[in-house]
Order: C-alpha cells, then structure tokens, then sequence
C-alpha cells in the first residue's frame, strides 16, 4: 500500500499532478481544492495517498492532510459514492466542512459537490451521521506537520495554505468534542453543537468553542 509520496512535481492539472519521487513518476488524481494550494511545478510537493485497487485499474488519489484521506476512506463506504465522487464532495468542502455538514445533517452541502444528487447526498449524511464524531474527535491527531517528518532536504516542503490553516482548526473541533464527551454529552449532539459553533467562527480556538458549543446544548427555556 503506497500512503504517502514526496517528492518534485513534473507536471500540474486540475485534477492530478505528475510526481517525480527519486525518478519514478506517480500520477496522483486530487481534488481540485488540493490541486489549487500546490506548489509549482518544479517544486518539491509531499502527500498522503489512497491506492484504488481495481482488476483493470490502478489509481493513487492524494490528500493534504491525513484527516483528509480518513474522510475520504469513510464516504466511499457508503453505496454509490465512489473515489471520485469523495474527492468531489472533499473538493467542494473539505475535510473540516464535510465533517460539519455531515454532523448537522446537512446534505443540501454535500449536494453542492459536482455529480452528487440530493438522494445520494442524503444517503451520505444518514450513514455517515453516527461515524462522524470519530474522525473529527481524530482531526488533531490527523493533520501531520509534513516539514517536521521528511528526512530528505530535496523533498521537504510545506504543506499547501488551506492545509496549514485546517490543522488549528481541525485540532481545536477535536478537543472541543473530546472535553464534551467528558462532559457526558452524546457523539451526535455534542458534534453537531461543535460543528455549528465551528461554522459561525472559524478561526476559535478550543476554549472558545467549548463555551459556544456548550451554549447551544443548554436547554431553551
């Protein structure tokens, strides 16, 4: 199994980049998000991979972040979502909006992605809905410093803009999630609350969204 490539990009599209790694060549299908915050060609590039396995068919599609490539890991269990059907909904949100989207019963976001219907995106946010506070209680666990673990000077390189601001984001839902499940609250109720408190103010940190997300799980009066 190939998880994770580094090195030189010989050639970028929209979907894919051509990834020289000591004189081998990887193409590598991404999102067009992904494709967007990285480097130029000629430049050194490192990420976490998914091989798809077919009978006639081999295909690496790459992802930023390991939050990411989990996010993608779980859509494609659910029937009718396919590898790049994933990349799709992940181009469209990304991994912390889909973890939102699918902890708020959003479909109508996971809708907005290219080629997904609303029965489809309706499938995703009802399977998915009880499996979603895993990964994002994981998301601080999963968003890897790529410069702090490559060896070789020639490969090292930071990851992409969006990547770098997702880590503090994803790290801070995961801790905020975890002090509320300590707290007693369920996964559901207690990720969709950390959810919308991470939608109205992206850039909060930990404190700030225990306090928000607490807010919006106190009883109505």
């Amino acid at each position: 199994m190939i998880g994770r490539l580094a090195g030189v990009i010989l050639h970028r599209a929209a979907d894919h980049v051509l990834l020289d790694v000591r004189g081998v060549g990887y193409i590598v299908h991404v999102s067009p998000r992904t494709a967007a915050g990285l480097p130029a060609a000629g430049e050194a590039c490192a990420l976490y991979t998914e091989l798809l396995v077919r009978e006639d068919l081999l295909q690496l599609f790459g992802f930023p972040t390991l939050l990411e490539k989990e996010w993608h890991r779980l859509l494609i269990t659910v029937q009718g979502v396919g590898a790049k059907a994933a990349m799709a909904i992940l181009g469209t949100l990304g991994a912390e909006g889909v973890g939102r989207a699918i902890a708020l019963g959003d479909w109508t976001a996971i809708k907005a992605a290219p080629g997904v219907g609303p029965k489809l995106a309706q499938r995703v946010v009802m399977e998915l809905k009880d499996k979603a506070p895993t990964v994002m209680a994981l998301g601080g666990s999963l968003t890897v410093d790529l410069a702090q673990v490559d060896d070789a000077p020639l490969i090292e390189a930071p990851r992409p803009a969006r990547a770098r601001a997702a880590a503090p984001q994803a790290s801070a839902t995961a801790d905020a999630l975890s002090a509320l499940l300590n707290l007693g609250y369920g996964q559901s109720e207690a990720a969709a609350a950390v959810a919308q408190a991470s939608g109205d103010d992206g850039a909060a940190a930990t404190p700030a969204l225990i306090r928000a997300a607490l807010r919006l799980l106190a009883p109505k009066e």
